[in-house]
């Protein structure tokens, strides 16, 4: 069933280029969705395939950057397929693990994917069953992996953020899958540990592996205020639409 009208929010994202509807509860998109958008290097004319798609935050992100991409997106929550399509996502509503014969017969330039963050074998479950959904991992992630690599077409690029304690695994799930891997870890503040990176393939990639500086998302060592303390950087990603690119230079 859909969501009631006061249920849902409708929100500006990058400086007011693009507005979705969302939840009022539950599974809300942030920042990690538009980090990930920023960080794929698609041109106009390019497809783009966005696994577990939510609401269609990550791919319509990406789409408000670069003008001219087809863009499709996978969610097995009706509610959010149904607001993904409302925000003007093509969306199919199906489960990673049975996709219907009409996203398995395609192949895109671009595959994009934000899984859930946590083993509910070493955490404690959200109350509210959609954002469970969104964050509580419930496909394993080699499975995340699998299918974004088998959906990824001839040099087609996988990006993927998650957490810095996962990245072993997403490693290992792409050993024969994808190469070019480059992982730019993502620290809240200066002196911190990384928590997240996003993580980026290519199918029948052959450049060695990279790993990136870490780049840091706010000003400060510590939060003093209630205003946003954004870098420059981040800012105008959020504001602005920038790309967020690991290093000079290409992708191999």
């Amino acid at each position: 069933m859909a969501a009631a009208e006061d249920d849902v929010t409708f929100d500006a994202y990058l400086g007011g280029r693009l507005h979705l509807y969302q939840p009022q509860d539950g599974y809300r998109a942030g920042l990690d969705a538009v980090l990930l958008a920023a960080s794929v290097p698609a041109v106009a004319g390019q497809s783009v395939l966005d696994l577990g798609c939510g609401v269609g935050a990550a791919a319509l992100c990406l789409g408000a950057r670069v003008p001219g991409l087809t863009l499709h997106g996978v969610e097995r929550n009706a509610d959010y397929a149904a607001l993904a399509a409302r925000n003007g996502l093509d969306v199919t509503h199906a489960d990673l693990m049975d996709l219907p014969l009409s996203v398995r017969d395609r192949s895109f330039d671009h595959v994009i994917a934000n899984p859930p963050y946590f083993d509910r074998s070493a955490s404690k479950a959200a109350q509210n069953t959609q954002r469970e959904q969104a964050l509580g991992e419930e496909t394993p992630l080699a499975q995340w992996v699998k299918v974004a690599a088998k959906r990824a077409g001839p040099k087609g690029s996988v990006h993927m953020i998650h957490r810095m304690a996962r990245l072993p695994d997403i490693l290992a799930a792409m050993a024969g899958r994808l190469g070019s891997i480059e992982v730019l870890p993502l620290s809240a503040r200066s002196g911190r540990a990384p928590e997240l990176c996003i993580v980026r393939a290519r199918k029948a990639g052959r450049g060695e592996f990279q790993l990136y500086f870490n780049r840091i998302l706010h000003r400060g060592t510590a939060h003093i205020s209630d205003k946003p303390d954004y870098t420059p950087e981040i800012k105008e990603i959020l504001q602005n639409a920038a790309p967020l690119n690991f290093a000079d230079g290409g992708f191999a």
